[in-house]
């Protein structure tokens, strides 16, 4: 797996910032073009997924009927009911259609920012003609030349079929590569300008249709029909075709229609008892109070909040395949993460040289770089930059001849024009070498060697034996320490994971000494060592029927079963077709440290749920206070207590309410799209906070606004 650690920007970002909390998160302009798409949700077949909106539209139309009848029927005072001004309905009902509107507002300026990044997407999707292999057998290179070829559309293209592309040519469709290896250009799908490697036979095997092949030749079996292909369906996933509504906005949604149903109920029963008191109340009054009484505020934010979650997580490049995988990132509490490429670099480096008595350290990082210079692995350029870095620079002597690294000797170096042998490899390598030569190390070398050795493997090392052999002398100058190296912050970011209450384990195919060491320096909670895929599936099982939610993430088909089992299963780009079939997210950068990321957004989608519900909730208290005395004070003299802003009139104090209630809507579109700032906590600190700022907040900010909105209104005549 591979890790990317450097700045791009991905094309599916569209125009979207890399970090919305750095630059405005709603604009005129996007309002603007949101606009169009908030008019055509006025229709009521659209509402009626929202049916907290739908009937806020119910009171809307009914208002607005009642204000073009007036006229010819007369106002509420023709019934015997309180007199108001003139204008107070049309007012009401306008107020309503902009509640609409502006709930209708933050779902469209949502759905905006996808549609941005599926129109990006949209331009990589091309009619390209490919060359389709008939009668494939075996599946080879040598297979495909062999072969007929037949030019054909991609759009022609159906499950199963072969097809060869060959260097400056464009991949027709989805598929993996089944002979063959060359470096392709996915610049177009993940916006990384540097070309990847994608050979046959592993698990980097999978390409994506619309990206470029830079050199070489495959041979790809299709893996998906038209239409369905993957840029298919992050294009349907980003322009929110594809969202669900997930199991908690769900019952959220059912809360808030249930807590709807029972305010009809309250308000169609004050009219009788108005009326009973000689004092009955306009509906359009009641109205105004129904809608004021249900939770407004929620209902018309609560699609922006998962449409922005998502959004979130297509900024990090990730495409998550449902809003619910979302949501359970936000619940996870085991995070499964690999070691190679998640944890540690992937490669292991020189970072220690230990010389043998009567050896200086300086000798021995110097030999050991000229070792290195035959050995193209990473290990061996990490022991050049180790020299490099200590003042060292080394060049191939002249007359020098090179032995490179094999997996049959476990050894490189070379033979200098003196005669001289320098050699680095394995120890048990190295000193059967020296052996063989007849001139082996004394047995206090020997010793020493075995100490340090057994002392770089039980800290989770690999040893690495450097030595000369001039002659009949053989001269073992140390060894050299390579590791797995930790990335940097990552014992912090797993310090924060355990903050919100996340268990993380490691998985690696090492041997449990050497998992152990890296486990204590990088800080995970646990690790599972010499894990096989069974094994991963197993552990998954485990926590999940202890009641816990599992996250982790894979590239290569055995790791297919894992990621199905996991709520929350990340699919690595580079990975194979069964990976990314198997998993609930993609993530594009195939970079493991993101899973982390992926959780706080989780968490903090939750968090901005429950803080805006909260608030939601919590500013109804005001406009019980604002509209009720106004309505029954003339009846109730009493209720004039409770009129404790001090409201200029009954039409005031309604029309006030009406008016914080949708304006209410806009000045939080902005905090839904962005999301409330999570900081990792315990459950009942973040719950504290949230009641502290969401709820205590959501009730005092009301009646500053409705007050203030008052003092406005109390200058229009008759108001």
């Amino acid at each position: 797996m591979s890790s990317s650690t450097h700045e791009h920007t991905p094309a599916i970002r569209g125009d979207q910032p890399e970090h919305p909390g750095r630059s405005r998160v709603l604009s005129g302009a996007q309002l603007v073009s949101a606009l169009p798409g908030a008019l055509q949700k006025l229709n009521p077949a659209a509402l009626w997924r929202n049916p907290v909106m739908l009937l806020v539209w119910v009171g809307a139309a009914l208002t607005t009927a009642i204000a073009i009848t007036e006229p010819f029927l007369g106002g509420p005072e023709a019934s015997g009911g309180t007199p108001v001004p003139a204008g107070f309905t049309w007012a009401i009902a306008i107020w309503l259609w902009l509640t609409v509107l502006f709930a209708n507002l933050a779902e469209s300026v949502a759905e905006g920012r996808g549609k941005a990044q599926a129109a990006t997407l949209r331009r990589t999707r091309t009619s390209t003609m490919a060359r389709r292999v008939s009668d494939y057998d075996p599946p080879s290179d040598a297979a495909a030349e062999r072969a007929s070829t037949v030019e054909v559309s991609s759009a022609e293209l159906t499950l199963g079929d072969v097809v060869v592309v060959a260097a400056g040519e464009l991949i027709p469709g989805d598929g993996d590569i089944i002979a063959g290896i060359a470096t392709v250009d996915e610049s177009a799908i993940t916006g990384e300008s540097a070309p990847v490697v994608r050979e046959s036979g592993g698990d980097r095997s999978a390409v994506t249709g619309g990206t470029r092949v830079l050199s070489d030749r495959i041979v790809v079996k299709i893996t998906s029909k038209p239409g369905e292909t993957f840029v298919d369906r992050m294009i349907a996933l980003v322009e929110g075709a594809a969202r669900q509504k997930t199991p908690n906005e769900i019952a959220l949604s059912i809360l808030l229609s249930s807590l709807s149903f029972v305010f009809v109920m309250v308000v169609l029963t004050l009219n009788p008892i108005a009326s009973y008191a000689a004092s009955p109340v306009s509906i359009t009054v009641l109205v105004a109070l129904l809608v004021c009484l249900i939770p407004t505020t929620i209902g018309a934010l609560l699609s922006a909040i998962g449409i922005a979650g998502m959004d979130r997580l297509v900024q990090r490049n990730v495409l998550a395949m449902s809003g619910r995988a979302v949501e359970a990132a936000g619940d996870v509490t085991t995070l499964l993460l690999d070691k190679t490429g998640t944890i540690t670099y992937g490669n292991r480096r020189a970072t220690h040289t230990s010389p043998l008595d009567g050896v200086s350290d300086a000798d021995l990082t110097r030999v050991a770089a000229l070792s290195s210079l035959a050995d193209p692995t990473p290990e061996g350029a990490s022991i050049v930059g180790l020299a490099v870095a200590r003042g060292i620079r080394v060049s191939l002597p002249e007359g020098a001849t090179v032995v490179p690294f094999s997996a049959q000797t476990r050894m490189s170096g070379l033979d200098l024009a003196d005669g001289t042998l320098v050699r680095k490899g394995a120890g048990s390598a190295v000193l059967a070498w020296l052996d063989q030569s007849g001139a082996g190390p004394d047995t206090q070398a020997r010793a020493q060697v075995a100490t340090e050795a057994d002392r770089i493997a039980a800290s989770g090392g690999t040893p690495l034996v450097v030595a000369t052999l001039t002659g009949a002398v053989a001269t073992v100058l140390g060894v050299v320490h390579l590791k797995d190296v930790v990335k940097e912050g990552l014992r912090e970011r797993f310090e924060e994971l355990r903050a919100m209450g996340i268990r993380t384990v490691m998985i690696t195919g090492d041997n449990p000494i050497t998992a152990a060491a890296i486990a204590r320096e990088a800080g995970v909670d646990d690790f599972l060592a010499e894990a096989t895929p069974e094994d991963k599936l197993a552990l998954i099982k485990r926590e999940q029927a202890g009641g816990r939610l599992v996250a982790m993430t894979g590239d290569g088909t055995n790791d297919a079963p894992a990621l199905a089992q996991a709520d929350v299963g990340v699919a690595m780009n580079t990975g194979t077709s069964a990976a990314k079939e198997a998993g609930n997210m993609v993530d594009l950068d195939s970079d493991p440290t993101k899973l982390i990321d992926i959780v706080r957004i989780g968490k903090q989608l939750l968090i901005t749920r429950g803080s805006l519900t909260t608030f939601s909730l919590a500013n109804d208290i005001a406009k019980y206070f604002a509209i009720i005395p106004a309505m029954f004070m003339g009846v109730f003299p009493g209720l004039a207590a409770l009129n404790i802003m001090q409201l200029s009139s009954p039409a005031s104090a309604v029309t006030s309410a009406i008016i914080f209630n949708a304006v209410v809507i806009v000045f939080l579109i902005p905090l839904a799209l962005r999301g409330v700032t999570y900081r990792p906590a315990s459950a009942s600190r973040v719950l504290s906070r949230n009641l502290l700022i969401y709820g205590l907040g959501g009730v005092i900010a009301p009646f500053i606004g409705i007050k203030l909105i008052d003092l406005v209104i109390s200058l229009v005549p008759g108001f």
